[in-house]
């Protein structure tokens, strides 16, 4: 699963866009992943400040 760094994400929604699966929503200040989240790590890849860590 993917995990989300509060303190670094600047909530662009780049990688809500990015997600081939739409497993993430992004409402103002929250970044939701559900379960349909498949571990690709393309958010995390994509994210530009590094705000996301996936599986390994």
């Amino acid at each position: 699963m993917i995990a989300v760094d509060r303190n670094k994400c600047i909530y662009c929604g780049g990688c809500v866009g990015i997600c081939p699966v739409n497993a993430m929503t992004l409402e103002e200040t929250i970044i939701t992943i559900n379960d349909s989240c498949i571990d690709c790590n393309l958010c995390v890849k994509f994210c530009p400040v590094g705000a996301l860590e996936g599986s390994k």
